[in-house]
Formats: structure tokens, sequence, C-alpha cells
């Protein structure tokens, strides 16, 4: 059965890594031992340690630790440095970004111009908005932060560690260790004419 695979010739790939169908393995990458690559992923100049997994993801100019899971459907961009243990699942984007060892952003995400500290938690449709339409700006987030759904996190801003950030929250402020933080307004039922 023919498996569709493109690996460049500057490109590595340890034995005992599995590549599966329909996947482009581009420029100088490195792929180790333990690693399975699956069907549709691009890698362009990127770096998987031991033991990382990509589903139907694109990776570009970027170094992922051991025990990664990537995708499906990950856009990883370039400038990222991911260290061990870390999640970056179904449509997360990440630009611009060190992630400490065991995050987790799980879905639907957009991590750019950032540097998250150990186990942090990124919730559903959370946005790094890193641009104000004249400069890009960078946040920095620290270890133990759990920031909820729909969380946008406005730059630059300097997040403390063991903050905990509420679902539905716009984050324009540096917070302490430990805040609580919530920004929403309360909900108002009114009736219909």
């Amino acid at each position: 059965m023919r498996k569709n695979i493109k690996i460049s010739k500057s490109a590595t790939v340890s034995k005992g890594a599995k590549i599966g169908t329909n996947v482009q393995i581009l420029g100088k990458s490195i792929v180790a031992s333990g690693c399975v690559i699956g069907s549709g992923s691009v890698l362009v100049d990127a770096v998987l340690n031991e033991g990382c997994t990509v589903e139907n993801s694109r990776i570009e100019k970027s170094e992922f630790g051991k025990l990664c899971k990537i995708g499906p459907y990950a856009n990883v961009r370039a400038g990222c440095k991911v260290a061990d243990n870390v999640k970056v699942g179904a449509f997360v984007e990440l630009k611009n970004a060190t992630i400490g060892s065991g995050c987790k952003m799980a879905h639907l995400s957009y991590i750019g111009d950032a540097k998250l500290g150990k186990n942090v938690n990124i919730g559903c449709g959370v946005v790094f908005a890193n641009y104000d339409g004249k400069e890009k700006h960078f946040s920095t987030v620290g270890d133990n932060v759990f920031v909820g759904c729909n969380v946008n996190i406005v730059a630059p801003v300097e997040i403390a560690d063991d903050t905990y950030i509420c679902a539905g929250t716009t984050v324009t402020k540096n917070t302490e260790k430990g805040d609580f933080v919530i920004g929403r307004v309360r909900q108002e039922n009114k009736k219909r004419d």
C-alpha cells in the first residue's frame, strides 16, 4: 500500500517513529524515536522529541519536548518552544509562544506572542489579543494558572502564578499571585415587547 510520504533529504526520522499516510516532513525537521506522525500532518523545520504524537496538524519552525500531543488540526507557527507533556489540541494555534511543561490547551484557542509557565490550563475559545492595529505585544502567564473558556487576554499583560481567570473575562490588567479574576457583566433577563 502506497503511503504518499514525503521526507526531505535534510530531515531526520529516528528508528521507531511511525509515519502515517500523506505526511510531509520538510526542511531540517527532526522526528525522534517513539513519535507518531498521523495522516495529513506537515512538519517544516520542526523538532519533535521522544514520544510526541501529531494528529493531522501543521508545525513550522518550532520545537516540542517529550510526550507532547498535538492535534487534530493544530497550527503551530514559527517561533514556538514547547516543553514536555503538553497538549495542543483541536484547532489550537500557537505563534511565537513558549509553553511550559504540563500545559493543556485542548481546543479552539490562539496563543500568540506569549510565555506560559508550567501546568497552565487554557480553556476553549481563549484568545491572546496581541495586536493593537499597529504593533504586536507580548504577554506572560505564570505557573499553575487556570484560564476559563472564552477569555480574552489583551497584551501586554502579566498574569501571576496561581491566578484563576473565570470564563468570559477580558483581562487588561496585571494580576498578583493567587488572584481570582472575573470581568463580565451580570446577566439580565428582560421581557420582549
